[in-house]
């Protein structure tokens, strides 16, 4: 015969089971609602914002001049417009030239730390790098030599 207090406790066990669970289910009923509330609510918000963006484009249009954030972030684009930047490329250019991160680093502008993360895909060039990186593309090695040692003898290194 199995011992009462098992039996008891068991018993016990399955009760409060039973209790959460008629608890937890409203409760998950009312997280599923205020999610999709959520949502909805921020796919008002996004309707919203392009109306905004929409109007202050008309109205800088309408009034003939543009604020001077537009006006960089056009030139940011169209410094970086045609440009593309694959990690392994840069990797390939570099060392189909033969020079070391620190050398790439000083005639693209940067440090050999950034060409390092650039390289890794840890992180990306900005324009003014990106640019720099596009015309080390064609030229052989000779001429980045040429120009290395330009370089190295504006800065006293060697």
């Amino acid at each position: 015969m199995p011992n009462i207090a098992t039996v008891f406790k068991s018993e016990i066990a399955r009760l409060a089971r039973k209790e959460l669970r008629a608890n937890t289910d409203g409760l998950r009923k009312t997280v599923a609602a205020q999610r999709s509330e959520i949502a909805n609510l921020k796919r008002q918000v996004q309707a919203l914002e392009s109306v905004v963006k929409r109007l202050a484009k008309s109205a800088d249009a309408a009034q003939g001049h543009s604020t001077p954030r537009a006006a960089d972030e056009s030139a940011g684009t169209a410094e970086s417009s045609g440009l593309r930047f694959r990690a392994a490329g840069m990797a390939a250019n570099r060392k189909r030239l033969g020079l070391s991160a620190a050398d790439f680093g000083l005639l693209v502008g940067a440090t050999g730390q950034s060409i390092y993360a650039w390289e890794a895909g840890k992180a990306k060039p900005r324009p003014q790098a990106l640019a720099s990186i596009a015309a080390l593309r064609g030229i052989g090695k000779r001429e980045v030599e040429a120009k290395l040692a330009s370089l190295k003898g504006e800065t006293g290194s060697d």
